[in-house]
């Protein structure tokens, strides 16, 4: 089980070495904005590292939604960050699961993420594999609840497609962390990657408000079996920079017995 942190973009390796991560998670571009992702100088070091990459797409995609000045330009994105992240060898490019708009159906935006790989298959298909991840908050989200999660993965079923499962989504979100991994594999038949945060705000609040490990609102044990279950990569996408971030890859291997 490899364990790593989301960092800055500016230097990935460099904070994987600070924290003694095996992994990590960054973004190619503004993560609030739409602008396509640069080259990187440090694509030939990325690919070659030991380090596992893994890319997280601008949270400003939203695939799902019928606003054509919203979707369309989502498509191109999540298509032009797939291409960036094969450049620096990602294993995975990760992406919110979107929502529809209130008093919209939840059917056309499952419809439309169909319609999304639809037109990467257009291209070719993605060049990496696409993670959807569960999100916390929104009575119209996408991969909120399991129920929806589950419609979407029937709208998905001509596509190949990996989920990520985020602890601190999932408990904000209202699904109860025991037995999560079996009722996510039940619907998705696979967890890729696991973001491992706690979280600030408590059961079925909706906030995304993510925590280090030993604090908030999950009891971290609970934490721990969720992460041992779905035996998956793991980031860590907790404050406290490097030191906080640290401290919470050294407490998951003392607990899940991994070493460095």
């Amino acid at each position: 089980m490899r364990i790593g942190a989301h960092v800055d973009q500016a230097d990935p390796l460099a904070e994987a070495a600070t924290r003694a991560a095996e992994a990590v998670q960054f973004f190619l571009s503004d993560p609030q904005g739409w602008k396509a992702p640069k080259p990187r100088e440090d694509a030939d070091r990325l690919r070659a590292a030991e380090v596992d990459v893994y890319v997280h797409a601008p949270y400003v995609i939203n695939v799902a939604t019928r606003n054509n000045r919203i979707r369309i330009p989502s498509r191109k994105l999540l298509l032009g960050h797939a291409t960036a992240a094969a450049q620096v060898g990602a294993r995975g490019l990760i992406v919110h699961g979107g929502h529809v708009n209130a008093g919209d159906d939840l059917a056309v935006g499952f419809d439309n993420w169909r319609k999304t790989f639809a037109y990467a298959a257009d291209s070719g298909g993605f060049p990496v594999p696409v993670l959807i991840e569960n999100t916390a908050g929104g009575d119209n989200a996408c991969a909120r609840r399991l129920d929806a999660l589950a419609r979407l993965w029937d709208a998905l079923g001509d596509y190949e497609v990996g989920f990520c499962l985020d602890t601190c989504h999932a408990y904000a979100g209202g699904e109860e962390l025991l037995d999560l991994v079996d009722r996510v594999k039940a619907i998705t038949g696979r967890i890729d990657l696991v973001h491992a945060n706690n979280s600030k705000g408590g059961f079925n609040s909706g906030q995304d408000r993510h925590d280090n490990l030993d604090g908030g609102t999950i009891d971290p044990e609970l934490l721990v079996a969720v992460i041992r279950a779905a035996d998956a990569p793991v980031i860590v996408e907790t404050p406290g920079g490097a030191t906080g971030q640290g401290a919470d890859i050294a407490f998951l291997r003392e607990q899940l017995g991994t070493g460095a």
